[in-house]
């Protein structure tokens, strides 16, 4: 099959073999995968990865241990948990130690014509829910997250770092909870955007008065912790949802000071953002910029680069 790899930091397309699933795999043909901000870090080195990498995606299951899943259009929880360990016991498969992530850790992921995963990882997508919304569900899963971790009061003064993929989408779902917040960001289409979706949104340099509840950090920058601290109000809530290749260095100071809760978030459960798509399709609008077949991964991965561009996908 034709696959995507990262050679000296750019994408280039790949001959691979076909995925060989392990007990209780299915092989899941890719439809559509979207590129995100982790996998531009991959490019640059994060996580020491070096198969296919993907995470993002929606496809129809061709074989499976189960035959009642064949034809079935699904996405995919990413990490593959043993099932078997004190951390799959506590329901925390999530942290699994022993865990694969796909196209991210161990396991190669979606930007390829198939893919394998465990068959209990597989969620089915609803009539409703086009491809082009479906292959939004993991990064709106991570946005959902934020809601388990962190008790959000409605009316609660929020703020969103960052007015790109991620960062819009936490935005949209902090609103939905009550909770509007203000987005700070640096492009303006992007800022523009955030206020086509009915939000407040302003320029990150922007001269804005301390004392948020909640400060969403997704600017995948190392220096977005910083203004984080910034923003927020003593005994306030960070989340930290930038990942990216290096160090960030920081003043622990104000943290103790301030008595600041800083949360780390990353994946969370696909069933949430499922629903909240088949009710509400424009959760994900106006977030798509382009679709690239695989073999112009080159072109794809460039325009994904862009500061300008929102959420670019491949269409193996």
């Amino acid at each position: 099959m034709r696959a995507i790899a990262f050679a000296g930091g750019r994408a280039v397309v790949v001959e691979r073999p076909d995925p060989v699933p392990a007990p209780g795999e299915a092989v899941v043909r890719v439809r559509l995968a979207g590129i995100c901000g982790t996998d531009l870090e991959i490019a640059r080195g994060y996580m020491g990865f070096a198969g296919i990498p993907g995470h993002e995606f929606v496809g129809v299951v061709e074989s499976s241990p189960d035959p009642a899943w064949v034809g079935r259009r699904v996405v995919g929880e990413i990490n593959a948990a043993c099932g078997r360990c004190e951390a799959c016991a506590r329901g925390l498969g999530r942290h699994c130690p022993s865990r694969t992530v796909l196209g991210i850790l161990g396991r190669d992921g979606a930007f390829a014509e198939r893919l394998r995963l465990p068959l209990a990882n597989l969620r089915e997508v609803p009539a409703a829910v086009p491809d082009e919304a479906a292959v939004f569900c993991e990064p709106l899963a991570a946005a959902w997250e934020v809601l388990e971790q962190v008790v959000v009061p409605a009316g609660s003064r929020t703020a969103v770092l960052g007015a790109g993929r991620l960062g819009q989408l936490c935005a949209r779902v902090l609103a939905r909870a009550g909770a509007p917040p203000l987005v700070l960001g640096r492009s303006e289409g992007k800022l523009a955007l955030a206020r086509a979706a009915g939000l407040e949104a302003a320029r990150a340099d922007a001269a804005i008065e301390r004392g948020f509840d909640l400060v969403i950090e997704a600017t995948g920058s190392p220096q977005g912790l910083a203004r984080a601290l910034a923003l927020v109000r003593p005994r306030g809530t960070i989340v930290l949802k930038s990942t990216y290749h290096g160090s960030a260095p920081i003043a622990l100071a104000p943290v103790v000071i301030d008595e600041i809760t800083i949360v780390g978030s990353r994946c969370g459960r696909f069933e949430p953002a499922l629903a909240h798509l088949a009710a509400d399709p424009a959760l994900v609008a106006g977030l798509r910029t382009a679709c690239f077949a695989l073999d112009d991964a080159a072109s794809a991965f460039a325009l994904a680069s862009d500061r300008a561009s929102m959420k670019v996908l491949l269409a193996p």
